[in-house]
């Protein structure tokens, strides 16, 4: 019985996992990690890597672009006609850092199989909707000669940094990117249902910088008349929130709108699992917020504000009697649905810029931004998805409402005018902790749903 062009590209991709897994340890050993500049080196070489792998494949145009930031690589693959949809395939390369790297059992960029789990930095976060494309797209090429979709392939090197410098790098390739439906590969899932993004929250990070005196000085003798930096960082930390966590950044909940009744019966619905979830992370102790939410809408449907580090002082052991010269902290803030990041950006400029005095110097920049997001879960391009999971999982996708952001759909969709469709490859656990890893029992079913999703986009 002749064998379809998706059966042949399936039984393919089955005949060369093993090869592909040990192939996948080469790109896991970039130590990619763009938020550092002291890998920069590192992160061009993985950058190259993944090029040298695409112009392997047969892709065209394959080119590592340079951004104001990491470098980003793009290849395509054009010929399946003008009545074949054109997909623009969006993963990213660099990896979060790895501290703390005594929890990790094995070093982070040396690739170790355990109890079939792949462990390393980047296995799920998310080398894995990189190289699981490649793979996908291999399959099909070598199996049939031709892709049943024109696809483009953009991959980034600094979401895990907040895509600081992609919005401006997409408009100014708008005509290279320009696709019929955009789909993200970011992440994936962690248990045996399949999970398919719905929605992702908008953000903005930010930097504080309190300087007093130009060196340390001995608190003995300017305790108490020279200001203390870290005293003032501890101002403006104190008044973000009130006692029950509400904002107190003046208008910060201006924009935000009430939960839809479609999101409202999804919280529902899901608010008891999420909960048995989120207890095994965090253990047992109460979870903390604004009153009159639930577990679930705090966590993916409302605002927030948190401080993520602070500096500033001796940090040793023992004791340092000084003044210190500069303090400061870092802050990311998720934003929801009509809540635009510049207006949230100003606002947090503004509430900052209240502190001044004339004791102390106080500065504070915007990092990073990006806008809230859904994506499509409803038509023909998410129903390919959908069934691309049913068939390869053997269960309909869950639908999910992601707490974190990623910034570059917001990005897409605003500047390309594109509809967005979720689509990780990843399953496995410890994203953005020691000890990442990629359960492989399910390496082989989300090569074959990223198959089945292009062969999905040309039905009927």
């Amino acid at each position: 019985m002749t064998q379809t062009p998706l059966q042949v590209s399936v039984a393919y991709a089955h005949a060369h996992t093993d090869a592909f897994i040990e192939q996948y340890k080469e790109l896991l050993r970039f130590p990619s990690i763009g938020a550092d500049p002291a890998y920069r080196a590192d992160v061009r070489r993985a950058a190259e890597w993944i090029a040298a792998e695409m112009v392997r494949l047969g892709l065209d145009h394959v080119q590592v672009l340079e951004t104001e930031g990491q470098p980003a690589v793009y290849g395509d693959w054009l010929h399946a006609g003008p009545d074949a949809p054109t997909v623009l395939l969006y993963a990213h390369y660099d990896v979060q850092p790895v501290d703390p790297l005594a929890l990790w059992v094995t070093p982070p960029f040396e690739p170790d199989v355990r109890e079939g789990k792949l462990y390393a930095r980047g296995a799920v976060d998310d080398k894995s909707g990189v190289f699981l494309h490649l793979k996908a797209l291999e399959s099909v090429l070598n199996a049939t000669g031709k892709l049943p979709i024109n696809a483009k392939i953009i991959f980034e090197g600094e979401e895990e940094s907040g895509s600081p410098t992609m919005e401006p790098f997409i408009r100014a390739h708008r005509d290279l990117l320009n696709a019929d439906a955009v789909v993200i590969s970011d992440g994936g899932s962690s248990t045996e249902i399949p999970e398919i993004g719905a929605s992702v929250r908008g953000i903005v990070t930010a930097e504080v910088h309190v300087k007093g005196p130009d060196r340390d000085l001995h608190s003995g003798g300017f305790g108490g008349v020279v200001h203390n930096p870290t005293h003032m960082v501890a101002r403006i930390i104190a008044a973000l929130h009130d006692d029950e966590g509400r904002i107190q950044i003046p208008g910060f909940y201006d924009a935000v709108l009430p939960v839809s009744e479609s999101a409202r019966a999804w919280i529902e619905a899901e608010e008891p699992n999420a909960i048995e979830e989120a207890r095994k992370e965090v253990g047992t102790k109460p979870f903390w917020g604004v009153p009159g939410y639930s577990y679930l809408e705090r966590a993916t449907a409302q605002p927030t504000c948190d401080v993520n580090g602070i500096f500033g002082g001796y940090q040793g052991s023992g004791t340092k009697t000084v003044l210190p010269a500069e303090a400061g902290l870092k802050v990311s803030m998720r934003l929801v649905n009509n809540q635009e990041p510049a207006d949230i950006a100003a606002k947090f400029l503004a509430f900052v810029e209240s502190f001044a005095c004339e004791t102390v110097d106080i500065e504070a920049r915007i990092i990073s931004s990006g806008w809230p997001a859904e994506f499509v879960t409803t038509g023909p391009i998410a129903q390919a998805a959908i069934d691309a999971y049913t068939a390869t999982w053997g269960h309909a996708p869950k639908m999910s409402r992601g707490g974190g952001s990623v910034p570059i759909v917001g990005m897409f969709q605003h500047v390309l005018g594109a509809p967005v469709v979720s689509l990780g490859l990843g399953h496995g656990g410890g994203v953005h902790s020691p000890n990442e890893y990629y359960n492989l029992d399910y390496f082989d079913k989300n090569v074959d749903t990223a198959i089945h999703f292009y062969y999905n986009l040309i039905r009927g």
